[in-house]
């Protein structure tokens, strides 16, 4: 009878502790508007088209016109094969063949995992090229502006492609490579899809490379070292440092190198200049504060696992959970975003960090763009950076996170859109067709 007893109680404490944890998580449903054109903020910038990737969709803005976002027909045939599934499957929902693992029922009307783009490029022709996967297979695929027409050039299993540029002569692309053990390595292919290959290799993340103009094959990424544990896990990740790689030769030679930076998605310019966002390194730090608090938190974790168990067996032998709901799909909420590795408090920024424009930064000033000249000078051209392009003509489109900023040569911002948690930026010189 006792041991009933103290059974309650401790599944009440774990209640009330889960629904306590649990009330600052949205609903999948709860969805941000889409991101929609802003007026000129100043300056005297020169028109361009730009684009950016917002939430895994792609927008794209002709000069300072409307907003379009890009519909893959093949994201969408694949949502329709989802929902043919979830019909098909109707009939298990509120059974027990409905129960997943976690104890819940699975959501049958929740949509399929989501096919998601990664990174986009304008070509000269008129088209748009981009990664997207969902969590089965990737590829790359063309767009065609005026048309409308999509093209799958490359399509595989587990493939996981991000950051992509292009050659000086637009016939080869460079990217980045998911690898194991959350390693990461420069890659390239044809602009047909044709010929993948990892160009570098190590227990690294390499990342956002770019071509260097008249220089054909020389490529400049970023590159963090993994620090692990006696297990193989991670323990830590290095500063970011700026490499060049000779792509026929195989060589690799340091560009930028300082242990309290890091130095992020290189951009050379027609003059030669390197462009980069530089922010302070933070090493990982675990001190006798995160101790006590892994002490003090352990029992409520072991309770709420205990929980979950319990609430797994209600769930099969009387079809009823223990929280009295059967599960609601979750979304990460404005605490969990992460930008160029870092993760990202938005509610915190939103009310502390500097506006542009009107605009509300995501990233703090400390995010800075830097211009580099051949002989080594640097100016900051921009803060509150968190990603940015730069046209063959020399113009720089950059984003706080939830605006796009094009420069004139004063070094003056013009507002060209917003978006919703931009987390990168593509831009070409003159407007939409």
């Amino acid at each position: 009878m006792h041991v009933l007893i103290v059974l309650i109680v401790i599944v009440l404490l774990v209640v009330l502790f889960y629904q306590s944890t649990n009330k600052y998580v949205q609903p999948a449903a709860a969805a941000n508007p889409a991101p929609g054109a802003a007026p000129v903020m100043g300056g005297n910038a020169p028109p361009v088209q730009v684009g950016w990737v917002s939430n895994g969709k792609l927008f794209v803005q002709g000069g300072y016109g409307a907003v379009q976002e890009i519909s893959s027909p093949y994201a969408q045939q694949a949502m329709d094969r989802a929902e043919r599934n979830r019909e098909k499957n109707a009939w298990k929902k509120d059974t027990a063949f409905g129960v997943a693992a976690q104890g819940n029922y699975r959501d049958f009307e929740r949509d399929a995992d989501p096919i998601l783009v990664s990174s986009a490029r304008f070509t000269g022709d008129g088209k748009l090229l981009y990664f997207q996967a969902d969590h089965g297979m990737g590829g790359l695929f063309s767009y065609d502006l005026a048309s409308g027409h999509e093209e799958r050039l490359l399509h595989r299993q587990q493939l996981r492609l991000q950051d992509m540029a292009l050659s000086p002569s637009g016939r080869t692309i460079y990217c980045t490579m998911e690898s194991r053990g959350g390693a990461s390595h420069i890659a390239c292919m044809q602009a047909n899809g044709d010929g993948l290959r990892e160009l570098t290799g190590g227990d690294t993340i390499d990342a956002a490379p770019t071509a260097v103009p008249g220089a054909e094959g020389v490529v400049i990424y970023q590159s963090a070292g993994i620090g692990r544990d006696q297990n193989g896990g991670w323990a830590a990740i290095g500063h970011v440092t700026l490499q060049e790689l000779n792509t026929a030769t195989g060589r690799v030679t340091p560009v930028l190198d300082d242990p309290r930076y890091d130095f992020l998605s290189p951009r050379v310019a027609a003059d030669g200049a390197l462009f980069f966002i530089r922010r302070p390194y933070e090493p990982p730090q675990y001190n006798a504060g995160n101790v006590v608090l892994d002490t003090i938190l352990f029992p409520f974790r072991l309770l709420r696992a205990l929980f979950h168990y319990l609430n797994f067996f209600s769930l099969m032998y009387s079809r009823k959970p223990l929280t009295g709901a059967g599960g609601m799909p979750l979304q990460a909420d404005m605490k969990n975003i992460v930008l160029q590795g870092r993760r990202i408090d938005a509610e915190r920024a939103l009310r502390r960090e500097a506006s542009i424009g009107g605009v509300p930064s995501l990233v703090p000033a400390s995010w800075q763009l830097v211009r580099r000249t051949r002989g080594g000078s640097e100016s900051v051209v921009a803060s509150n950076v968190s990603s940015f392009d730069i046209t063959p003509g020399g113009t720089v489109v950059y984003s706080n996170g939830r605006g796009m900023f094009a420069l004139d040569a004063q070094g003056r911002s013009s507002l060209l859109s917003q978006g919703d948690l931009v987390g990168a930026v593509l831009a070409r010189d003159g407007q939409a067709a």
